[in-house]
């Protein structure tokens, strides 16, 4: 696992990085990862402008602000994602504004296609889903917890469609969409910040 895991931090990018990958990627018309599609390229094309979105209007409310920027163990934020994941551009642009209070938070970002062995050891429920966050104490460089491929409400949201119907809909999945916007980020911060808590009782006293 370790050489894994330092492998894929070798390959990672900055948030930057990926966000300048994206827009490359936009104007040849193309996606990340093995799969490329018209299609995907449109996903890819849509979730720059929802990151851009993100990126100039996320706003971290001050007590969560407060203890971001307490939590004093230096850790590494390692994200599985691709560029054509709606849930991805949604979550992303968030873990970045928390990584960007405390100079503790290194988040780097890989993409899943380019890294099967590490996909492959944090499956969730068996799949491939993205986005994933990988925590990681810098020192000793074990796993600390891991979180996605959705925030909490979106995935019991995500849940109790698929145990009634089956599997999402494209009204579904519009209906999802309105969810992240509607809620800004908040949800990705309060599951993070419960992570930390559970990983530093003190930190949260």
């Amino acid at each position: 696992m370790d050489a894994i895991i330092e492998n894929a931090l070798q390959n990672s990018m900055s948030y930057q990085e990926y966000r300048d990958l994206v827009k490359q990627l936009i104007e040849q018309k193309s996606t990340t990862g093995h799969t490329k599609t018209e299609e995907l390229a449109n996903y890819t094309m849509l979730n720059d402008k929802r990151m851009k979105r993100w990126d100039k209007t996320i706003i971290v409310p001050k007590d969560i602000e407060k203890k971001i920027k307490s939590f004093n163990e230096q850790v590494t934020w390692l994200v599985i994602v691709e560029s054509w994941c709606g849930d991805g551009a949604h979550t992303l642009p968030v873990l970045n504004k928390l990584a960007e209070l405390h100079n503790h938070i290194d988040l780097k970002v890989v993409l899943r296609d380019e890294n099967p062995e590490l996909m492959d050891a944090f499956l969730t429920d068996g799949t491939k889903s993205i986005p994933k966050l990988i925590m990681i104490d810098t020192k000793s460089g074990n796993v600390i917890h891991t979180y996605g491929p959705r925030p909490s409400e979106a995935a019991a949201y995500v849940n109790r469609f698929k145990a009634k119907y089956g599997k999402l809909t494209p009204e579904f999945k519009k209906d999802l969409q309105y969810w992240y916007n509607t809620n800004k980020g908040l949800n990705v911060m309060e599951d993070v910040v419960e992570a930390l808590c559970r990983l530093k009782p003190n930190f949260c006293q």
